[in-house]
């Protein structure tokens, strides 16, 4: 990767980034077929088990690796490299936990047991909120998913959740639910093998399609009476570092495409030339661009995370760099790769080229959470509602 910075600094995040290069190099020789076939990466995921990649964000007192924020994108980004689903995918997993374990809100028997079951059984876990009349949880719609208390206690809950990305792999599903008979919301975890929990096959996009983000149906599930972690209360959203997992993978994917173009731009020698592309003008500046666009995203994304780190006591405050960096990210990885197809050209659009998989994957990122909108919405409500201050 010459050219594009490794930001681990420590012993312990050199490892994590020697340790998810190796598997990295590995997922990118499989990458395309799971693409084309739009199948989950299980081989990816056991290799990622294997390793202990799964308990990475978990408490050190639940057996985990206690991994902070910095940590865990410095793993999220050199796995894009060689799979942007697979690293999407395993950083939502990573990611729940530690918001589980930075904002508490589950019952602490119900944290540890899964937190032990991740360390022990390799077990994974993921949200699935959205719906179809809803949309993005982030805009605040109300689940039409159901949950109604039984006399004994239990819950019935009925609904179908779309986006429930690791869906044929997963074995907890965390949902939210419409209380019934209440104006409440409440989050519920799910474990796969109730009855009436099903997947259907419904991931058919252009982007990311190994994540398999299929649709959940809950038919008449009878969870017991713990499944409730908590219910949602109408406050201020707390900061969420876990999120910036996202433009992590995207800037993972882009730092690929760069790589690959220059590679290209260095061996490809047209017989019109006397020399390999790399000494033609525009593509010099092209892939000036690219580092330009990678260099000022990943420094921004690092030193939030390295603040979310070290200040947590001033977490609150990185509310709106948070949200930037996610839109920096995700629009630079947009533009980078589209200057890496530029410099190599037509070559790039053929089905087997990994540039037209990473071009389709990298729009995924537009509308992961939070929506860029949403971003520029809350930096203007912030600029106004403190700029006197």
């Amino acid at each position: 990767m010459n050219g594009v910075r490794n930001f681990a600094q420590t012993k312990r995040q050199q490892d994590i980034v020697r340790n998810a290069e190796i598997l990295a190099k590995d997922f990118s020789k499989r990458a395309a077929l799971y693409d084309q076939n739009a199948e989950f990466p299980f081989e990816n995921f056991q290799a990622l088990k294997d390793r202990g990649f799964l308990n990475l964000t978990i408490p050190k007192k639940y057996g985990g690796q206690d991994a902070g924020l910095y940590e865990f994108l410095l793993l999220q980004e050199t796995i894009a490299q060689g799979d942007g689903p697979t690293a999407l995918s395993l950083g939502w997993h990573l990611g729940i936990m530690m918001n589980a374990a930075n904002n508490p809100s589950w019952p602490e028997d119900t944290y540890e047991k899964i937190c032990k079951e991740i360390v022990q059984d390799k077990k994974l876990i993921n949200s699935a909120h959205s719906e179809a009349k809803t949309g993005s949880p982030a805009r605040g719609g109300k689940p039409g998913t159901t949950a109604k208390r039984l006399p004994e206690g239990n819950w019935r809950i009925n609904g179908r959740k779309n986006f429930a990305s690791l869906a044929p792999a997963l074995d907890f599903f965390i949902i939210s639910a419409s209380i019934d008979g209440t104006n409440d919301v409440g989050e519920f975890l799910l474990p796969r093998e109730l009855d009436g929990i099903t997947i259907e096959e419904t991931w058919n996009t252009m982007s990311m399609r190994a994540t398999r983000s299929d649709d959940l149906l809950i038919t008449d599930v009878i969870a017991p009476e713990d499944a409730l972690l908590y219910i949602k209360k109408k406050q201020a959203p707390k900061p969420q570092g876990w999120l910036l997992h996202i433009p992590a993978c995207y800037l993972g994917i882009a730092i690929s495409a760069r790589n690959e173009a220059v590679s290209f731009a260095d061996t490809y020698h047209p017989n019109s030339l006397p020399h390999p592309i790399k000494e033609v003008a525009k593509v010099r500046e092209r892939v000036a661009k690219m580092d330009l666009e990678l260099t000022s995203a990943r420094h921004l994304l690092y030193s939030v995370a390295r603040l979310w780190d070290e200040q947590p006591h001033n977490r609150e405050m990185l509310v709106g760099e948070l949200a930037a960096a996610k839109l920096i990210g995700t629009n630079s990885a947009i533009k980078v790769v589209d200057e890496a197809m530029r410099v190599v050209g037509a070559q790039s659009l053929h089905a087997e080229h990994p540039l037209q998989r990473h071009y389709r994957d990298v729009r995924a990122g537009l509308h992961n959470p939070p929506a860029d909108e949403l971003t520029i919405e809350m930096l203007a409500k912030q600029a106004f509602d403190k700029g006197s201050e």
